[in-house]
């Protein structure tokens, strides 16, 4: 392992800006703030939006600059990722940002009903094998899981340059009959005015650089609707 992986693991755990969970804790039961993060963390009752496999941070802390009346999550099970958007999070005195180094599986165990606002996908793993399917952050797996804490019609935001990832997401949420707010595959061309949508992460930056387009939609989760797989009925 390098030293500079080592040392900033060792930081990371000095952050007031970082919680890691015990694994075997969060697998089996609920996390004490589960319910209570505007509450005990934040101090306020502003609205939470979640980033999921937030990597470096960069939409966390670029969202959280932006909208400084809304609190973000960003979560991550890679901590060497995570230190950057704690440290950039830090050196801007972003108050309203936590990170939390854990598995997605077990989000469930973090958050209460209604608790979460809005969830932004960037550039998730797209599991392109037809056997993993359940492991991508948009399938009928993790949007049952999100429906247990998002509040009825909010947001998700996906954000990839996998055309796979991209066309089967809007062909589940067609399916399911859930509202599209917006699908363009093109950002950049169609959208290059928004301050949000134009963010970009580390990755974002590598994927334009080979010329490849950027994909986004967003469509609103109906928590009273279980969602089920086109692919697999």
């Amino acid at each position: 392992m390098g030293k500079n992986k080592l040392t900033r693991w060792a930081e990371i755990k000095t952050f007031n800006n970082v919680i890691e969970p015990d694994f075997q804790s969060i697998r089996n039961s609920p996390h004490p703030l589960k319910g209570l993060w505007q509450k005990e963390y934040f101090k306020n009752n502003n609205p939470i939006i979640l980033e999921l496999g937030c990597g470096k941070g960069e939409y966390t802390t670029g969202l959280a600059e932006i909208m400084p009346a809304i609190n973000f999550i960003g979560i991550d099970i890679k901590g060497a990722r995570l230190w950057r958007g704690a440290k950039t999070a830090i050196e801007k005195n972003l108050k309203n940002v936590l990170f939390i180094r854990t598995r997605i599986e077990f989000i469930t165990n973090l958050f209460a009903e209604d608790e979460i606002d809005e969830i932004w996908l960037p550039f998730p793993d797209p599991h392109e094998k037809k056997r993993n399917i359940s492991k991508r952050l948009t399938s009928p797996l993790f949007l049952n899981k999100y429906r247990t804490f998002l509040k009825n019609g909010g947001l998700i935001h996906l954000k990839t340059d996998n055309k796979l990832l991209y066309e089967y997401t809007l062909n589940l949420v067609s399916y399911n009959n859930l509202e599209i707010i917006c699908s363009t595959t093109d950002v950049y061309s169609s959208h290059s005015d928004d301050r949000i949508l134009t963010l970009r992460t580390f990755y974002e930056d590598g994927f334009l650089k080979e010329g490849k387009k950027i994909h986004y939609l967003s469509f609103r989760l109906d928590k009273k609707r279980e969602i089920i797989d086109y692919e697999q009925k």
